[in-house]
């Protein structure tokens, strides 16, 4: 899940990319550049006025949830690409300008069980993850779904751990029953937040970088998780469930007991990181989700399906902490999601269906972002 486990969605749309010609440049090496940057506008959509010289990071596979480093040079992400020698998903980082057709990103994660939600801690030279490795090598069942729900698995094996480069692991910093997992750091590079099954419902926690001094953050019924830090370290944004009836009540409980959540209805959601002041930022219906934080810490960015008919289009959407000025941001036909921005602000990462030759691959992309 984001910073969960990973997420499946159809994909209708071609992957040939147009290229249109380039004006005459007497050198070849500019005019080398304007075929490139040709190229990687052909992969930006009408109306997506707020990205340029988007590029495609990866090929195949599942790829998700890409975090940069802190010195915007690396990007952490998880894949379940075959070629890559792995069966569900697993954690690698990349530099923002690898070439992952050639050679395989440098995999962090242990290669056992099923890993989720990686993120680089300061100075760059280890990154926390998730993962259910110490409960069996193999990748752990994919649900089925009940009743033809849509539902995501909470694994009770998650624990979240700090490894090297290398992929060594160097310490377990969560050891309770049950599902721990969606760790993110903050900017300030004090703290973490994640999600926990430990109250025996869903909800956020927030820990020192060393894994001390666990708080919980929230404690209303439902499934609270993708949490992200603002960028001056004081709010947290995160996606939440919110039962209210009693068969949504019933239903939401009687899926928990199976390790299952059902993601169709979430909203966007603000709380400081004390615990104060939570608040509601969306009222869309259907599934809003991935959020984070714009760099000036008033708008946020995160993916809905609130205005498609079908239910399985997400876009990107902005909006600003109080609610107001909604702004469709990409205009994918089937699905664009999990946004970060760089730390410098001058980047977004972002995963998408588009131009994925009608596979069900989703892959990571890179645009600059433009005000």
């Amino acid at each position: 899940m984001q910073k969960t486990t990973y997420f499946y969605f159809v994909t209708i749309i071609g992957w040939m990319v147009t290229v249109a010609s380039c004006k005459q440049i007497a050198k070849n090496n500019n005019a080398n550049s304007a075929q490139e940057t040709i190229t990687q506008d052909s992969l930006r959509y009408p109306g997506e006025k707020h990205l340029r010289n988007i590029r495609q990071l990866t090929f195949g596979g599942n790829n998700a949830e890409a975090y940069f480093s802190f010195d915007n040079s690396k990007l952490v992400f998880q894949s379940d690409y075959k070629k890559w020698g792995v069966e569900c998903d697993q954690i690698f980082v990349m530099g923002i300008f690898d070439d992952t057709r050639r050679n395989r990103p440098q995999m962090i994660s242990t290669g056992k069980g099923r890993t989720t939600c990686a993120f680089f801690l300061p100075g760059d030279t280890l990154i926390l993850y998730a993962s259910t490795h110490e409960g069996g090598d193999a990748c752990p069942p994919v649900p089925e779904r009940p009743e033809g729900k849509y539902v995501w698995p909470i694994y009770e094996d998650y624990d979240i751990y700090v490894a090297d480069l290398q992929g060594r692991i160097v310490k377990k910093l969560t050891d309770t029953p049950g599902y721990d997992a969606e760790a993110t750091v903050s900017p300030q590079g004090d703290k973490i937040v994640f999600t926990s099954m430990r109250t025996g419902d869903l909800e956020l926690f927030i820990m020192d970088i060393d894994g001390n001094n666990v708080r919980q953050l929230t404690n209303t019924l439902g499934y609270d998780g993708g949490a992200f830090f603002s960028p001056d370290g004081k709010q947290i944004v995160f996606r939440a469930s919110r039962p209210s009836t009693p068969e949504e009540i019933d239903e939401y409980k009687g899926l928990l007991a199976q390790g299952l959540v059902q993601p169709t209805e979430m909203e966007i959601f603000v709380i400081n990181t004390d615990g104060t002041g939570l608040r509601q930022v969306t009222n869309l219906g259907k599934a809003n989700w991935a959020p984070y934080f714009h760099p000036d810490g008033k708008r946020i960015l995160f993916s809905s399906n609130h205005a498609s008919k079908r239910g399985f289009q997400f876009n990107i959407y902005m909006i600003n902490v109080d609610g107001t000025g909604l702004e469709q941001i990409t205009f994918d036909s089937v699905f664009d999601a999990f946004p970060m921005f760089s730390w410098d602000g001058k980047y977004l990462v972002f995963s998408s269906n588009r131009h994925n030759n009608g596979t069900y691959d989703t892959n990571v992309f890179i645009a600059e972002w433009v005000e």
